[in-house]
């Protein structure tokens, strides 16, 4: 997926007054050094919309979403001298059927809880796909409670460490690799090690530059990892482990704010991603996602599993590496 784009301009540059939007085989692995800033609360978060306060989310995401939305694609023309990225606030409004001020109260966190129907005819007119119209509900429906406590459990270690084919790693809502098996190590690399690679997918991939060459298409998932943030972030506003990473990642990296100011929402599913890897090379692997919730109705854990097609280079390859790790567990 390539929806990356450029940060939202906030409409406050032309309408005066609104404010722009924010932005070897190893065993069960702890929550990274997100758990120690979990203290720094909203500390940082000034700039990013959709953190901690479910009211400013939804206004936060409703501005980004309209920002990306060109005026020519719904029937305005936009004329030479608008200055405004994507659709203005009564434009919308008027796209959706409510009134002005209504959507304008909405985007301030003044109205809560829209009804179905305003829900439809926002997200109709924004153009959202499944993903992002659950992720607008989410929002709307201004659920507080405490984030899943999801446990790797002997079970589903024994289950990793059983593909002994297929690289796999499970992750947490705060895209905290939590457990893997001895190939889901060897691909994704060092992490057994906190020296060589931090725990934190997001983290990884904002703040270590070897991630860009982990990950050719560094950008779909950049775009991907935020997404997958902004949702989570969404059903668990009570969440400070999380709320300290976004606020890190927002304090650290341009390319983190820049991308939450899209707006953009991805809910982890199946496709292909390119990987390099240091003896293998560069591998095209197909991925599908399992869940194993934490309790009924969460989130829990996903399980990344990736795998090639019999016969091709990238199933050669993987072979290769699978009797690598299993030689080197063999001489210890």
């Amino acid at each position: 997926m390539n929806r990356v784009g450029e940060r939202v301009r906030g409409d406050a540059e032309v309408d005066g007054g609104e404010a722009g939007p924010g932005v070897g085989a190893g065993r069960a692995a702890g929550a990274g050094s997100a758990g120690s800033a979990a203290g720094q609360g909203r500390a940082g978060l000034d700039g990013i919309d959709g953190v901690g306060d479910a009211e400013r989310a939804l206004g936060g995401f409703l501005r980004a979403r309209r920002g990306r939305v060109a005026p020519e694609h719904v029937g305005i023309s936009g004329g030479r001298r608008r200055r405004v990225r994507g659709l203005r606030r009564e434009e919308l409004a008027q796209l959706a059927g409510i009134s002005v001020d209504y959507y304008v109260r909405l985007e301030q966190g003044r109205a809560t809880q829209p009804s179905p129907e305003v829900l439809d005819a926002l997200a109709t007119a924004l153009g959202l796909d499944t993903a992002e119209r659950k992720h607008l509900d989410t929002l709307a429906g201004a659920r507080r409670g405490p984030a899943p406590r999801a446990r790797v459990s002997p079970l589903l270690q024994r289950v990793l460490d059983s593909l002994t084919h297929f690289p796999v790693f499970a992750t947490n809502h705060r895209l905290d690799v939590v457990a893997w098996n001895a190939l889901g190590a060897e691909l994704v690399g060092g992490l057994g090690d906190p020296d060589r690679r931090d725990p934190n997918n997001a983290r990884f991939l904002f703040l270590d530059p070897a991630s860009h060459t982990v990950h050719p298409e560094w950008e779909d998932r950049a775009a991907e990892a935020v997404g997958q943030l902004r949702v989570a972030a969404g059903r668990y506003p009570d969440d400070t482990e999380l709320a300290a990473l976004i606020s890190e990642l927002s304090e650290r990296s341009a390319d983190f704010r820049r991308i939450w100011g899209t707006g953009e929402v991805v809910m982890c599913t199946a496709g292909r991603k390119r990987l390099r890897h240091a003896r293998a090379g560069l591998l095209t692997l197909d991925f599908e996602t399992l869940h194993v919730p934490a309790e009924p109705g969460e989130t829990g854990l996903v399980v990344h599993v990736f795998s090639a097609d019999e016969g091709s280079e990238e199933a050669a390859a993987l072979a290769g590496l699978a009797r690598d790790v299993a030689g080197r567990g063999d001489a210890r």
